[in-house]
């Protein structure tokens, strides 16, 4: 029975060190432009200027970099680097409008850099960004093939932030689709698809897909449809990317409630596949991927309707997945202030 901590991955370890990390950074500017203290801890962070807010946001592609190595193929991870970062900054409600970008190489060819362009150029385009710098660093004696990262700006008037303040009992969780394991967990997913099923790259899983083929479809960009969610006459409580860690994220939103998942699709074909070869527990699952949801957005329930229909409109399957609750009974002990995902009749907290 493995876990993502077997494949080298230890969440609750990083979730040390970021605190270990912030515990020793005080400094702040005195003057006006300083930071919104609101986010702190939310998907993204940002500093006021003026009648705005400036949200930065910086990711990169993870280990999916070694899959694109394997399979030769660099056009899609430049989406999932555009992706991780602009997901996470239309969670506050800011738009995203510009890009740049970072590429450390051991040696590159023309034609990788090429394929690079295509996905850059194509993240761009569905984020509706501009890309408007970057550096390539030649680092053959730290990088071994090519590492991609990012950061975005995104812009929301002062006012406009969506902060989860207003999420409440009775309220809906909407789940988009993603579209398959975008960009985490693939540490977890390499240790069982390549060390114990011994799959090589192009090698085909049991439902007719090769390896590269489903690890490489990049992580769905969800700028457009939930921008105009947010600009519809719906009243858009919460916002969250289903990221590393799977559900347990979306307690940033809000920390006071419940949100019970207990309506969920049937997992996407790669999550069974990986579950069944690795015997991996569910709990893991749900801890360590999407699921087949890659965005959640909270809302009362009259209005969810509308957040589905919006979401179709862009091809994006959607669905009522849960709801909020004040407290909810798991095995006998009543909890509160968290994530439970109720899946096959066993309840689950995303701790």
């Amino acid at each position: 029975m493995i876990t993502y901590k077997d494949a080298g991955v230890d969440i609750y370890k990083e979730d040390k060190i970021i605190k270990a990390l912030v515990s020793q950074i005080k400094f702040k500017r005195t003057d006006d432009i300083k930071p919104a203290e609101e986010l702190a801890g939310h998907y993204a962070g940002a500093i006021e200027f003026g009648n705005y807010y400036l949200v930065l946001c910086t990711d990169g592609v993870g280990s999916k970099m070694i899959v694109a190595e394997m399979a030769d193929k660099f056009d899609t991870v430049p989406i999932d680097m555009i992706a991780m970062n602009v997901n996470d900054a239309i969670c506050i409600g800011a738009e995203p409008v510009a890009l740049v970008d970072y590429m450390a190489v051991e040696d590159i060819t023309e034609d990788m850099a090429k394929q690079i362009g295509k996905g850059l150029n194509e993240g761009l385009k569905e984020s509706n960004i501009n890309i408007i710098g970057g550096e390539t660093a030649s680092l053959p004696d730290m990088v071994k093939g090519v590492d991609i990262a990012g950061t975005v700006l995104a812009i929301a008037e002062k006012g406009k932030l969506i902060l989860g303040k207003d999420i409440k009992k009775g309220d809906v969780i909407v789940g988009l689709s993603s579209a398959g394991i975008h960009s985490n967990g693939l540490s977890l997913a390499r240790k069982v698809l390549f060390d114990i099923a011994g799959l090589g790259i192009n090698d085909k899983l049991s439902y007719g897909k090769t390896v590269a083929e489903e690890l490489l479809t990049p992580t769905r960009i969800y700028v457009k449809p939930v921008m105009e969610m947010i600009n519809s006459e719906v009243f858009v409580k919460g916002l969250a990317h289903i990221t590393g860690g799977g559900f347990r994220k979306i307690i940033r939103l809000n920390k006071n409630i419940v949100y019970l998942i207990d309506n969920l699709p049937e997992p996407l074909p790669i999550f069974k596949e990986i579950q069944n070869i690795g015997n991996v527990k569910d709990e893991e699952m749900f801890k360590t991927f999407n699921m087949g949801i890659g965005f959640c957005v909270v809302v009362d329930e009259k209005d969810a309707e509308e957040i589905i229909k919006i979401s179709e409109k862009y091809n994006i399957s959607a669905s009522i997945i849960g709801k909020i609750e004040d407290e909810v009974e798991v095995n006998g002990k009543v909890v509160k202030n968290t994530v439970v995902v109720d899946y096959n009749g066993k309840k689950m907290i995303m701790e």
